[in-house]
């Protein structure tokens, strides 16, 4: 389940993202701190980028990431790291440690790369949500009700509805 749900989320945003120009897709959301949909985007590719490399090490540190200003600036590049990241995601689980720096000490936790999908993908949807704040306004960008939404909340509206 995990992957499929990966597959649905990022096709979501990348069925956004070709619905937008470039400078949309640049273009600073004052209800987002004037962040734009690109920076947002950018952030959600990264991630998924920084697990897909460290993988082989078997260590995976995200505040690693290239920080790579086309992703944000240009959908055609946006839209082609989402599909390698797509065509990549489906590895085995194994073992991996989490490396950050918090307050100059190194730490190293325990995890594994099914954990650490599952936290992209959180994370991913969480930066949905944000990205839709950017687009609500819009009348011509079309985007599934759910998109943003975590899976437990739709699920549980699912239940509401009954």
């Amino acid at each position: 389940m995990l992957i499929p749900a990966i597959y649905k989320t990022l096709n979501e945003l990348s069925g956004l993202v070709l619905q937008l120009s470039d400078d949309d897709y640049c273009c600073p959301c004052h209800d987002l701190s004037n962040a734009t949909i690109g920076e947002h985007t950018r952030h959600i590719i990264e991630m998924f980028q920084c697990l897909e490399n460290q993988y082989e090490t078997g260590v995976v540190n995200y505040d690693n990431r290239k920080r790579d200003y086309l992703i944000q600036t240009n959908t055609a590049f946006a839209k082609e790291c989402i599909d390698t990241i797509l065509n990549q995601v489906d590895k085995p689980n194994k073992n991996l440690q989490l490396q950050q720096i918090v307050d100059g000490e190194e730490l190293l936790i325990d995890s594994n790369y099914h954990r650490e999908l599952l936290y992209n993908l959180e994370h991913c949807i969480h930066h949905q949500a944000l990205i839709k704040v950017a687009i609500i306004q819009s009348k011509t960008i079309a985007i599934d009700a759910d998109f943003g939404v975590a899976r437990s909340t739709i699920e549980y509206r699912k239940q509401c509805a009954q």
